[in-house]
């Protein structure tokens, strides 16, 4: 079930490098949430703070909070990879297992769950990903070739169902289409557009056709200099963001003037 997911004050830091601070953002469910900007001004450690996956870096540290649904996912005793069930992440190159078949790709996340389910329970799972992604009938005939043996496009498609075959409730997406084609780039435009209505989705991205084609609202990051903190400028419906904006920086990023 897509859930909402509310950003309270939040900074990230490397160390002594303050990554980003003061970032305050609603992201409604069944939506689709793309955070723009120039470069280092945060927009992908934001993203990998809504899962947890900003503290595996070592020395890195978040300040405020996020909520999923009105519950912490900082809070004590938060297991961070429960979190990262509920709140999956697509990279920004697919990075399928080299040595899993498309099928055990698809269904390693089920696995590392623990627990033992019946062989007709995964073949469902299967099927069900790869139809969601469009993948199905380009791969159901050779489920048991390596996944990392198919195209590009095909393997960011592959990692987006191996994503959902645990049923999150958040789809982050870092950069999906950057290392792709843009044949392949269509194809995981017109997913995303399909995904939103079950996923809360929230996509980092440099393409500002892109965004406008893809999500619901927009958030515009910026940074005051090199070696500062990156905020957040402003957010609001994609349309408005980018016909309208209320700040005079991000209608001079989105013009092109700068970035």
């Amino acid at each position: 079930m897509a859930k909402r997911i509310d950003i309270r004050n939040l900074g990230a830091s490397y160390g002594k490098f303050l990554a980003v601070s003061g970032v305050d953002l609603s992201i409604e469910p069944r939506s689709v949430t793309a955070l723009i900007g120039p470069s280092g001004c945060g927009k992908s450690t934001v993203l990998r703070t809504l899962n947890r996956m900003h503290e595996v870096v070592a020395g890195a540290a978040v300040h405020g909070d996020v909520l999923l649904e009105g519950e912490s996912i900082y809070a004590a005793g938060v297991d961070p990879v429960t979190v990262r069930r509920s709140i999956g992440m697509v990279f920004q190159r697919p990075n399928p297992f080299p040595t899993m078949s498309i099928y055990d790709n698809v269904v390693a996340g089920l696995r590392l769950g623990g627990g033992r389910l019946r062989r007709s329970v995964l073949d469902d799972v299967v099927e069900s990903s790869l139809r969601a992604t469009n993948l199905w009938k380009e791969v159901e005939s050779r489920l048991d070739r390596p996944g990392a043996a198919l195209s590009g496009g095909q393997q960011q498609r592959l990692c987006i169902a191996r994503a959902i075959a645990v049923q999150p409730d958040v789809l982050l997406m870092d950069e999906p289409c950057s290392a792709l084609d843009p044949i392949s780039t269509l194809a995981i435009e017109d997913l995303i557009h399909a995904l939103k209505d079950t996923y809360t989705i929230v996509i980092v991205t440099h393409n500002m056709q892109q965004a406008a084609r893809v999500s619901t609202r927009t958030a515009f990051f910026d940074l005051a200099g090199i070696g500062e903190a990156g905020h957040l400028v402003e957010v609001d419906d994609t349309e408005t963001i980018f016909s309208n904006p209320s700040d005079p920086r991000t209608e001079g990023y989105i013009s092109g003037r700068f970035g």
